[in-house]
């Protein structure tokens, strides 16, 4: 009971902390003169044609030559690990692939949110004070230095010019991983605009619900003056402007990111942006049961930021993509020593969830990586694995149990003698000291009984707040399970988590707890673990099921040898004295 009080407070408490912790909006002014209006002008689609307007945006000066492209067309790079396809209006990109990740159609999985794009802007278009120039750069038809499909390494350039406004993007691309290096530089009329390099959506697959924080999850991760920050979406306001030094700046989801590492980090700057979006008509669900469209509205929020540099034009390394711990530790700075790892959140329990995720991960990698259901069978070998290890504790348990049990007389005798005095009387304390020197003479360790819960309650809290929240495990099936992320649909495990609960605390001998409590404690434990996993990640449930399992299998054994025969000849005992002296009061 006292196990499962500490749980549900550890849970609640944890909710409560991060809503207190949770840092405040920033308070630094606007980058510019104006931030960007709260509902910013639509951005055209690639097929709709730049308006006039915009095309007028700055005026023209003499003897400067127009670069302008004539009609549209689009770019693809890739590499083994994405395909970004860019067009040539806005020199920005309408397609960023993923080729390692699907989305729940089972394709690969697009990391722009078009829904969203179409209305802010899309990834690697231009953010300035001036929301007219910033129209003219986004909705204007660079001449890109190749047309068609790129393989990396490669490097393509953008340039337009109408006379007046100059601009030029270059993009480079890595062979072997998910970042880029850009370049941008805009000038009107010869002298140089604080234009910035955004990423203002959010991510393709914030559409999906792969458990029930993943589409609401969004957040702006910073590494600035030398430490990591995270803020919230609800902290977000749009338009508000952040000094450097950065080391790095972006946008994440609960598995994706959009980071700039910038060239210069003491003279970058960094503009968040954010909106809101009614997915409600388009929005995925999975493990509710239901496919359809919501009927309500669903706000999702969507982040985006912008880098720039006031020491000239724009020079930054993009990263894109997914926030896996091997990933981030591989992606750093320009000082050496600061990595991307700390965007990578494991919750309260850090320590021990992150090390008890990368005991899985090797498992994964080692063991049971061709397996059908590989991560699945990756958290059942985890879990025999521990139940191995926690073997001996069990037992040394049931030793301290036993050897409580057989002082149980003597101890009872002398609380007999002190009952006549009051809680607060002093021969109170001469009461407990007696008790404390008879187990010490025994060889009793109070707290001996609690190593078991005490070892494996931190483990269940970590996998608690770890399974949902690792890209490793996004949509990762195992058997009927179609994503151990998300609850189990059939509800198969939560039922049998509650029959293998109850043949857990039955099969346990308790000599010293009172029969009532424990045939209480038989209905309350299970009923509490089915309700814990009815709508959580099935990968939780597969944990616990599977110890479950172990535990029955090896309490079976351990009854049948000299310490459990004891054991439970004691509770007998106990049992009958208990109801030979209720009994007798009646």
């Amino acid at each position: 009971m006292a196990m499962m009080v500490v749980f549900v407070a550890v849970v609640l408490g944890l909710q409560l902390y991060r809503a207190k912790t949770s840092p405040p909006p920033s308070s630094t002014p606007p980058i510019a003169a104006q931030q960007t209006p709260a509902t910013p002008a639509p951005v055209a689609s690639v097929a709709t044609p730049p308006p006039a307007a915009s095309r007028a945006a700055a005026s023209r000066v003499p003897g400067v030559p127009s670069v302008e492209a004539s009609a549209e067309s689009t770019t693809i790079v890739e590499n083994d690990l994405y395909r970004i396809t860019f067009s040539n209006r806005g020199a920005q990109v309408t397609s960023w692939i993923l080729k390692d990740y699907k989305n729940l159609d089972g394709k690969p999985l697009d990391l722009i949110h078009q829904q969203a794009a179409k209305l802010y802007g899309y990834p690697l278009s231009l953010y300035t004070s001036d929301a007219t120039i910033a129209s003219a750069l986004n909705q204007a038809l660079y001449v890109p230095s190749a047309t068609g499909p790129l393989s990396a390494p490669a490097s393509l350039t953008f340039k337009y010019s109408n006379g007046g406004l100059q601009a030029t993007k270059t993009f480079t691309f890595d062979p072997k991983t998910y970042i880029l290096h850009a370049e941008v530089a805009v000038t009107r009329a010869g002298a140089p605009v604080a234009a910035q390099l955004s990423w203002p959506g959010g991510f393709g697959d914030q559409n999906e619900t792969p458990n029930q924080t993943a589409y609401t999850y969004s957040q702006f991760d910073q590494y600035r003056n030398g430490s990591f920050s995270k803020t919230e979406a609800k902290n977000i306001s749009a338009g508000s402007s952040l000094s450097g030094p950065f080391d790095f700046a972006g946008v994440a989801d609960l598995f994706f990111a959009a980071v700039f590492i910038p060239d210069s980090p003491d003279t970058a700057t960094v503009t968040t942006l954010r909106n809101d979006l009614d997915v409600s008509k388009f929005i995925k669900r999975t493990g509710f049961g239901s496919d359809s469209p919501a009927t309500k509205p669903i706000i999702l929020p969507v982040l985006g930021a912008a880098l720039g540099n006031t020491g000239g034009p724009v020079e930054t390394s993009i990263f894109v993509g997914p926030k896996a711990i091997n990933v981030l530790k591989s992606v750093h700075a320009t000082d050496p020593r600061i990595s991307l790892e700390p965007m990578l959140e494991f919750g309260f329990w850090g320590p021990i969830a992150k090390y008890l995720f990368l005991s899985l991960q090797a498992i994964h990698a080692h063991i049971t990586f061709n397996w059908s259901g590989s991560w699945g069978w990756a958290i059942i070998v985890l879990t025999v694995f521990i139940n191995l290890l926690m073997l001996p504790f069990r037992v040394k348990s049931m030793h301290s149990a036993l050897k409580m049990q057989r002082i149980q007389p003597q101890m009872d005798a002398i609380k007999e003698r002190y009952k006549k005095f009051k809680v607060t009387d002093p021969k109170r304390g001469e009461m407990n000291a007696e008790i404390m020197q008879l187990q010490k003479d025994n060889g009793v360790n109070m707290f001996g009984g609690c190593i078991p819960q005490l070892i494996t309650m931190p483990l269940m809290i970590a996998f608690f707040y770890t399974l949902p929240k690792v890209v490793e495990l996004r949509l990762a099936h195992w058997y009927w399970l179609p994503n151990l992320q998300a609850a189990d649909p059939h509800h198969i495990l939560p039922i049998f988590m509650v029959l293998s609960q109850f043949l857990v605390q039955f099969y346990t001998p308790s000599p010293g707890v009172d029969p009532q409590q424990q045939k209480m404690m038989a209905f309350m434990m299970p009923l509490f673990s089915g309700y814990i996993t009815w709508q959580y990640a099935s990968g939780l449930a597969l944990y616990w099921s599977v110890g479950n399992l172990i535990g029955i299998a090896q309490q079976l054994v351990m009854n049948q040898t000299s310490l459990g025969r004891e054991m439970r000849a004691m509770a007998a005992k106990r049992a009958r004295r208990k109801a030979g002296t209720i009994q007798g009061r009646k």
